[in-house]
């Protein structure tokens, strides 16, 4: 009998087997029909969920049904870090509407779900305003888009289709910076994406560039693609309504108001009573701040800032970025309000809602508010204006002369670069700058104030890569910020300064109680209801939240890690040193750690240099600083050149796995740092330049060669 049932045992083994092997099979083959029966199950649910919650007024993520419930034609999406691609969305809205007629809405792509694309209607449009942040990364908001769309077989609401967007129509202008490496990515790995799937580009991609002119770039492209919109669509410019400027918003002074309802600059709306807070960056956490100065003999600053977030949800790794919310000086705010006709009434009271009851953003900021709280707190004021905005402003010059000169700036690309681009002037600079000699206050009080708010952008976060280890400090962010001010080249008699550096300087001299002997512009240092101030009547709080990156250090401690930091780009690297040593205490084996660092004298600037020795003797072995003082001796030596002293050393450290990271000036260091890589590849490892190329591109392919750079 034993051998009877053995052999039906294995049987019954095989017949499992083989069934197993066989649903598997076709449950591969079928994986996209299972997929849609399960997603159209969830798109099912989800639909009934809307309708069984629409009483409650939830936030219908179904764009194409939106555009049908509101007649529009077009959409504008927007993925957006800093705020520049939300406003070049509202632009092009705006002259969809304005210029052609045709009826359109802006979108966040986080509040909507893309994956009704394949539903678009033929004849309607969709306009893709997408940046590229740092490299190569899509935005915060336009992530989940991102991941639908380059997925090698995404899931749309219906279509199974091989061309599942066909029926896509669409127009596409992508935000970057040449100084990356992964020059918009985002917009061109999405162009592709989308033909892929059977959409159709109407007219031609445009690209800006923030590191030449993303201004220019935008007016170039837009000339292109309004033709190609046109004859899509089926419109001109007769197709709109003639008259005068549409106003986006309202703008009412109020009489009557609640003093506690009032927002005076804080920068998100208030909390209900009870609610558990969660701090991000659409609520920002007013951080208590410590403050030091790092340079010395010197009339430049360099400030360590530790920024307290106990008792928060905040929390980072080491190598993200913090983001630190500024205020405006009172000089320009002044400026601006003056030029307004608005000093006389700073304090006034005002609501600003949007016109269209269907608009995305119901108020552009927290109101009720003020104007001086606007100029202070919730507009960009300071920043450099563009043609197009000036054109706005032509109508209302006091003057023919200042009329012809403000023209002149808004049509003459040379003569807008010298005078305002180069010079670096912002809106108020500008206004005054066309009436002259005349500076009575005023001039432009015949502007409405609407215009004002449609036109200058929302007040945007600074970031800064921190400086601790979320290990070693995990309740505490440091941050190493340089201030800036510097004086244009075509208006040497002028200074510019820095927006939050200056900000932050003026708070650390409140605490140093000295005079550096430098004029700097004068700020504001309570905050909206002083919520700024400490007990002593001083500032001691900024608004801050995180910002997570991709700038990490390898999983493996023991792996090997060449770090390039010249200047404040030592920040992440003060980071990354701290958490090997303190894992080095703890046990861990550390793997090499070289950091190449660069400034200019070794007894002015050299940052954290009484850390780093017992840092690097805490990690032993071959780790170590490796220095560059560029105006220490008669020929300037910079990191590049220090790297190309150890390329033996670094080749190496490169063939047992070592990771690169790069932080500081993306314009000319950054390159510099990767040409030399690419020699030593060549010198080292026997490669010709193409195959040495090939192989630092391979590093950065493969996550081994990493940047945090800014331009």
């Amino acid at each position: 009998m034993e051998p009877t049932t053995s052999t039906a045992l294995l049987d019954t083994t095989d017949i499992v087997l083989l069934t197993a092997i066989g649903l598997g099979t076709i449950a591969w083959f079928s994986r996209r029909q299972i997929a849609d029966l399960l997603f159209s199950h969830k798109k099912d649910n989800k639909a009934n969920n809307n309708n069984a919650v629409s009483s409650a007024n939830k936030r219908e993520t179904n764009f194409v049904k939106v555009m049908e419930q509101q007649g529009r034609r077009v959409i504008v999406f927007y993925g957006s870090q800093t705020g520049t691609a939300e406003g070049y969305a509202a632009r092009i809205a705006k002259e969809c509407q304005q210029r052609f007629g045709v009826s359109c809405m802006t979108a966040d792509l986080e509040l909507y779900d893309l994956t009704y694309l394949d539903q678009v209607p033929e004849d309607k449009l969709v306009i893709f305003v997408l940046a590229t942040y740092g490299e190569g990364d899509p935005t915060d908001n336009a992530l989940e888009f991102w991941d639908l769309v380059t997925d090698s077989e995404p899931t749309f609401s219906e279509s199974t289709e091989d061309k599942p967007l066909s029926n896509l129509h669409y127009i596409s202008f992508g935000l970057g910076n040449k100084t990356y490496e992964q020059y918009n990515e985002v917009s061109r790995r999405i162009n592709k994406s989308l033909n892929r799937h059977g959409a159709h580009l109407i007219g031609d991609a445009g690209e800006g560039d923030d590191d030449g002119s993303m201004e220019e770039d935008y007016l170039a492209w837009k000339e292109t693609m309004w033709p190609a919109f046109c004859e899509f669509l089926g419109v001109d410019e007769s197709s709109a309504n003639a008259g005068p400027r549409e106003p986006i918003y309202t703008v009412d002074e109020l009489a009557e108001y609640e003093k506690d309802a009032v927002y005076f600059g804080e920068l998100a709306e208030k909390a209900r009573s009870g609610a558990r807070i969660i701090y991000d960056a659409k609520r920002p956490y007013n951080a208590n701040i410590t403050s030091r100065e790092l340079f010395h003999g010197t009339d430049r600053h360099c400030m360590h800032l530790e920024i307290d977030i106990s008792d928060t949800n905040l929390s980072y790794n080491t190598g993200d970025h913090v983001a630190i919310w500024p205020t405006n000086n009172e000089t320009e705010v002044n400026r601006l309000a003056s030029v307004l006709g608005l000093t006389d009434k700073l304090d006034t009271v005002v609501m600003v809602k949007a016109i269209d009851p269907t608009a995305p953003k119901k108020h552009p900021f927290p109101v009720p508010t003020t104007y001086r709280s606007i100029f202070r707190y919730y507009l960009e004021i300071c920043a450099p204006v563009s043609r197009q905005v000036l054109s706005s402003f032509v109508e209302f010059a006091p003057t023919e002369e200042a009329k012809t000169f403000l023209t002149r700036l808004a049509s003459d690309k040379d003569e807008f670069r010298m005078q305002v681009g180069d010079a670096c002037r912002n809106l108020g600079e500008v206004l005054q700058l066309v009436t002259g000699l005349d500076g009575r206050p005023g001039l432009f009080a015949n502007v409405p104030f609407d215009l004002i708010v449609e036109t200058i952008a929302r007040m945007q976060p600074r970031f800064y890569s921190i400086s601790s280890s979320s290990k070693e400090s995990p309740k505490s962010i440091s941050a190493t910020i340089v201030t800036l001010s510097y004086q244009p080249t075509p208006t040497p008699e002028r200074t510019v300064y820095g927006v939050n550096t200056n900000f932050l300087y003026k708070i650390q001299m409140q605490h140093e109680l000295h005079d550096d002997g430098q004029e700097h512009p004068p700020y504001d240092l309570a905050g909206p209801r002083q919520a700024y101030l400490g007990s002593d009547g001083l500032c001691h709080k900024v608004p801050v939240h995180v910002r997570h990156s991709q700038f990490k250090l390898p999983r493996n401690p023991n792996v090997p890690v060449i770090m390039v930091g010249p200047g404040t780009g030592v920040a992440p690297f003060r980071g990354f040193v701290r958490e090997r040593a303190y894992e080095k205490k703890q046990g861990k084996p550390i793997g090499t750690t070289l950091l190449f660092y660069g400034s200019r004298n070794a007894s002015q600037d050299f940052l954290y240099a009484e850390e780093w020795p017992e840092l690097f003797e805490t990690l032993g072995g071959d780790s170590r600083i490796i220095t560059a003082f560029s105006r220490d001796q008669a020929q300037k030596i910079y990191v590049q050149h220090r790297l190309q002293e150890h390329g033996q050393e670094i080749w190496g450290l490169l063939q047992k796995g070592a990771y690169i990271y790069v932080c500081g000036d993306a314009k000319n260091m950054a390159r510099d740092v990767n040409q030399t890589f690419v020699h030593c590849a060549m010198e080292f490892g026997g490669m010709d330049d193409a195959k040495a190329h090939e192989f630092v591109k391979g590093l950065r392919t493969n996550g081994r060669y990493q940047e945090d750079v800014w331009s």
